[in-house]
């Protein structure tokens, strides 16, 4: 499995686990990259990836936070 994919994975997990909660900042490239010792190409993509996904956005001049948990269908809530 590549590098990019284990860090997504793990990243995933951490916001499905509340490590990371919805509007909190994940870190940035830089601390990713000391964290999983990759280089700043492969923690760019993570946090890509991450937002291609919908699990976080980009906040220009800030970074990298962890999107809004979905709402359930009108027709699923109590």
């Amino acid at each position: 499995m590549p590098r990019w994919r284990q860090m997504y994975e793990v990243l995933e997990e951490r916001i499905a686990d509340g490590v990371y909660p919805p509007g909190s900042r994940l870190p940035s490239v830089v601390d990713l990259c000391a964290q999983f010792g990759v280089a700043q190409m492969t923690a760019r993509r993570v946090l890509k990836e991450l937002r291609d996904a919908g699990l976080a956005y980009m906040e220009p001049g800030i970074g990298t936070s962890v999107a809004p948990l979905p709402k359930p269908p009108a027709d699923l809530e109590p």
